[in-house]
């Protein structure tokens, strides 16, 4: 078993152009008051970090360090989960997620995709100048339109689809292996890796590549209707990054898990602050320790009613409350005995 470490906070939703969210300095102390430990850095927020720099050179990436861990912070993770998305986009959703590239890239999706697979390669060698080897993204989509197979799929399209992702994905995955990082994609509704089926399809048409892991967040499973309990049992071994979110699933006569088009508020499924929904974090705590899962607890904050300075503060509490000290010992060690192999025999009867 293993202690999880914690608690720690992503920033990326609490990025604001008023102080003190507005710098790495402002949210390093904000942070570190509140009682976090650790953050993770969202690598798309030049206000945070360069991630080109930190790929290139380690004595800005060691700079980069002291700073946080002058306020008596770690770096977590840094996250690439936009990049990560622009690797795969159905064209579709071209125009939306456009949004995600910088303007050079926009209007032009095969540029907009060699700009993301740089950021990937970039975000790999940035970890390991930061001394860290897990990472945090998306896959991306090219199948997501296709899940309610109305028209129904042909054969062979979700074939040729994971193939084509794991095409897309292999020359990045190989640049983490050289630099001994494992890619953790947060399995999420509208990615094609979204539960553990698809995260097995994905695996297999990469190989089985070692470097190919998991994000946990539960909130996202607690939408679909999926066991995040038992997904733990079936994926603790790939298991390397955890975001603890809050969600909730609240059908009506009137919505279930579409949504109805609705915004977040008016969905059956949402988002919520630590505490406010339905998840069961004391279990998946305790499994997570008990399977000696070496992940920090970072807190995302999505929440459609709780402001984020609230969720923010009442958030590290509430995981430090739920992190356990994994013991070393048995609760009946005291009523031992030395082991004699001849009283195990006659206790036998052999």
């Amino acid at each position: 078993m293993k202690t999880i470490k914690g608690p720690a906070v992503f920033l990326a939703q609490f990025m604001d152009e008023k102080a003190p969210f507005n710098s790495l300095e402002g949210l390093c102390k904000w942070a570190s008051d509140l009682g976090y430990k650790g953050i993770q850095i969202p690598t798309w927020e030049n206000r945070l970090i360069d991630l080109k720099k930190a790929a290139e050179s380690k004595t800005y990436a060691d700079e980069l360090k002291d700073k946080v861990e002058s306020y008596g912070l770690e770096i977590t993770e840094l996250s690439s989960h936009l990049q990560g998305q622009l690797v795969a986009v159905h064209p579709a959703y071209d125009l939306m997620f456009d949004n995600f590239a910088p303007e050079g890239y926009k209007n032009n999706p095969k540029k907009r995709t060699e700009w993301a697979v740089d950021q990937l390669k970039y975000s790999a060698r940035a970890s390991r100048n930061l001394g860290i080897d897990v990472h945090g993204t998306f896959s991306g989509s090219l199948l997501w339109h296709t899940w309610h197979p109305w028209p129904q799929r042909p054969p062979g399209l979700v074939e040729m689809g994971f193939e084509e992702l794991a095409k897309r994905w292999k020359p990045i995955l190989d640049v983490f292996d050289e630099q001994g990082v494992d890619v953790c994609y947060e399995v999420h509704p509208g990615e094609d890796v979204h539960d553990g089926v698809t995260f097995e399809r994905f695996r297999e048409a990469t190989g089985n590549h070692k470097r190919v892991n998991i994000l946990y967040d539960p909130s996202h499973f607690v939408l679909q209707q999926l066991d995040y309990v038992e997904y733990i049992d079936h994926y603790h071994e790939f298991i390397k990054m955890f975001h603890v979110k809050d969600a909730e699933f609240n059908p009506t006569g009137k919505k279930g898990a579409f949504g109805g088009y609705g915004d977040w508020r008016d969905r059956a499924g949402r988002y919520r602050s630590l505490g406010d929904g339905q998840v069961d974090f004391k279990t998946i705590f305790s499994k997570l320790t008990e399977y000696g899962c070496d992940v920090w607890a970072v807190m995302e904050w999505e929440c459609c009613i709780k402001s984020p300075e609230q969720g923010a503060r009442e958030g590290a509490p509430f995981i430090a409350e739920h992190i356990i000290e994994a013991t070393e010992k048995a609760f009946d060690d005291f009523a031992g005995a030395e082991i004699d192999e001849n009283r195990l025999k006659k206790i036998l009867g052999i």
